[in-house]
């Protein structure tokens, strides 16, 4: 009998206790701060997932096109081979040089084409710019360049470079490269000098008769001594 009375009593004030507690917490509005503290820390699914994947639509699309070529077939594009466009050059197979034959012109010899190419300059007068060079080794083999007189490159030749023709005493024409920061003539001045076996020592008269044509008159070498 005691034993019943206590379990009921313990009872009775277990269940007072859980009363009280529920108005204090009521008091302080406790569960609905917890129903919402819930219901902020829930995660929202990512806008991202719900994000439907785009799908792309090819289309056919007629380009407009000018009402002037509107009625012209339309346009077929294919790759064409074409030829790369070269300045022909002369050929000088035909006349071999033979190196082993050159020689080196004495100082007399070169003195005294120098004396016949400054009697000729004296005839030609003074219509045109005119120049005498001798050649050297440089000039004709090797790098086969040759620079010009500074002071008439100054006065009578173009400020840039230019294509250069020489004519010579038959008429025929070599176009060679005037390269104007180094006063000298370089591409073309090769085919020059092998087409007329120009040798060390050789006089050569260089007379301006247009801006950029040189009539040029060889005076050879006599003899020379051989390399």
């Amino acid at each position: 009998m005691v034993m019943a009375k206590s379990k009921l009593s313990y009872e009775e004030s277990r269940r007072q206790r859980l009363e009280e507690n529920k108005k204090r917490m009521e008091a302080l509005n406790l569960p609905q701060l917890a129903q919402a503290i819930k219901t902020t820390s829930s995660p929202k699914p990512s806008p991202m997932k719900r994000t439907k994947p785009r799908t792309v639509e090819k289309q056919m699309v007629v380009v407009r096109r000018s009402s002037r070529v509107a009625n012209l077939p339309t346009p077929v594009y294919k790759e064409v081979v074409v030829d790369r466009v070269m300045i022909p050059r002369k050929s000088y197979s035909s006349r071999h040089r033979d190196l082993s034959n050159r020689v080196y012109a004495s100082d007399e010899a070169r003195a005294e084409a120098m004396e016949r190419a400054a009697n000729l300059e004296s005839g030609l007068g003074s219509d045109h710019p005119i120049f005498v060079k001798t050649m050297l080794p440089s000039h004709v083999s090797g790098g086969f360049w040759l620079g010009l007189q500074v002071q008439f490159c100054k006065e009578h030749l173009p400020k840039g470079d230019e294509v250069m023709t020489l004519i010579d005493e038959d008429g025929n024409e070599y176009p060679t490269i005037y390269l104007a920061r180094k006063t000298g003539l370089s591409g073309g001045w090769k085919g020059f000098a092998v087409a007329h076996d120009l040798v060390d020592g050789d006089a050569l008269v260089f007379q301006l008769i247009r801006r950029t044509s040189f009539k040029v008159y060889i005076l050879r070498v006599e003899d020379g001594k051989k390399l």
